[in-house]
């Protein structure tokens, strides 16, 4: 793990893997809210197959998350500066070209840098849907952040009652992550909509057909000038181990 410090001086965390290889750029994937690097990518089998293609991988902990920095005041957090901690990352390792990975939050996150970064050569995102391009971020019409807010701030997680709210609560309890920290990024979502007309890198959306979140894909598919959708079994977990979801990034990436 390496670790360096942000446009506003956060310190990120980011694993790497991988030798790379002298044709393809390296692959950098951002994992989606309360996750972290190893939850999404490593024991989703996602950086394996990445490797075992010859592809060099490096994954960043989020702001708030893994073993990265988390302040708990809300004006530190937001998908917008998670993008800009991306382009730091991308700065740091001198990398002029590189396929990006997003998944739900890191999927806003690579939508709002592939808007305005040339570096991104190709770029895949899951997790996500019409709530792109019709709530200008996540969709939180699926579970809304003040439900996320009270699940983590819950004494006692069995008087969660949305199964969706609950889920999350699982997640940051097995993880161990610091709830208030994601408490703070739940509060500053970002809502602000993403210019995904101006979206040049070759996309592939990844969508679980019982995903909640990523609710009718097609309109996100729509939205991005050169984009493809690929339909997963699951729901918003459950897609992230469907054994197409390592093996279409692994090629759309080739």
């Amino acid at each position: 793990m390496r670790c360096f410090d942000s446009w506003d001086g956060v310190e990120i965390a980011y694993h790497e893997w991988g030798e790379g290889s002298a044709v393809l750029p390296p692959v950098v994937l951002h994992h989606g809210f309360v996750a972290d690097a190893q939850a999404n990518w490593v024991a989703t089998g996602v950086v394996d197959a990445l490797t075992a293609a010859g592809r060099r991988v490096l994954a960043p902990d989020a702001r708030g998350h893994g073993r990265s920095e988390k302040p708990h005041d809300p004006a530190r957090y937001g998908e917008q500066r998670m993008a800009r901690d991306l382009a730091g990352l991308f700065d740091e390792i001198g990398a002029p070209r590189v396929d990006l990975v997003g998944y739900s939050m890191g999927a806003v996150v690579a939508l709002i840098l592939s808007s305005g970064e040339e570096r991104v050569r190709r770029l895949v995102v899951g997790g996500v849907g019409a709530g792109v391009v019709e709530c200008g971020g996540v969709d939180r019409r699926a579970v809304s952040n003040e439900s996320i807010v009270e699940a983590l701030s819950a004494a006692d997680p069995a008087s969660i009652t949305g199964p969706e709210a609950a889920a999350f609560r699982a997640l940051a309890d097995a993880l161990g992550a610091d709830r208030e920290a994601l408490v703070a990024q739940a509060r500053a979502v970002y809502r602000g909509g993403v210019a995904l007309d101006r979206i040049s890198a070759p996309t592939l959306l990844l969508a679980g057909a019982e995903d909640p979140m990523a609710v009718r894909p097609e309109v996100l598919v729509e939205a991005i000038p050169n984009a493809v959708l690929q339909r997963l079994s699951g729901n918003h977990i459950e897609a992230l181990g469907d054994p197409r979801f390592s093996r279409a990034i692994v090629d759309f990436l080739a």
